[in-house]
């Protein structure tokens, strides 16, 4: 295990930063949360040997899909006891106005589409944005959650059911 990443590892991470935020934004529905758990993807990333990586975006998207998975399995028991609707909070960008940042608020989910995917399980949720949303394989998908790919295309099927 390497115990400092390097610049070019660093910059890695920076370039994927946006994708991997927007996906654990997606799946978890809260700023603090996503942003948790970018950090520990990124202390995960620090810590890999990078050196026996095949692709470092699918590493990280793997890891920032697992821990959000946890995260959401997390706050299921905690709203269980939560009285009264729970409300995904709306993402507000802070950032100046540029075509880059127009085009990634056009593709934001809106907080009823939230609110709706919060009704699925955790592995729904991760399979249906990682399909629908993201444009992965299902053999992808089924990598990344660690199911076969005909559970994947199943837990697709059931949340565009659910959706409905």
């Amino acid at each position: 295990m390497s115990s400092t990443a390097s610049p070019t590892d660093s910059d890695a991470f920076a370039a994927l930063r946006p994708r991997l935020f927007a996906i654990a934004y997606r799946m978890l529905g809260t700023r603090a949360d996503a942003e948790d758990v970018l950090q520990d993807a990124w202390l995960r990333w620090h810590h890999a040997d990078q050196a026996t990586l095949q692709s470092a975006e699918a590493w990280l998207v793997t890891v920032v899909t697992r821990l959000a998975i946890d995260r959401l399995r997390a706050a299921k028991t905690e709203r269980e006891a939560y009285v009264g609707w729970w409300l995904p909070e709306p993402l507000v960008e802070l950032d100046e106005r540029t075509p880059e940042a127009a085009a990634e608020l056009a593709g934001e989910l809106s907080v009823a589409l939230l609110w709706v995917l919060e009704r699925l399980s955790p592995e729904e949720r991760a399979a249906f944005l990682l399909r629908q949303v993201f444009d992965h394989d299902y053999d992808e998908i089924a990598t990344l959650l660690g199911k076969s790919e005909a559970a994947c295309r199943q837990m697709v099927h059931r949340a565009a059911e659910h959706l409905q």
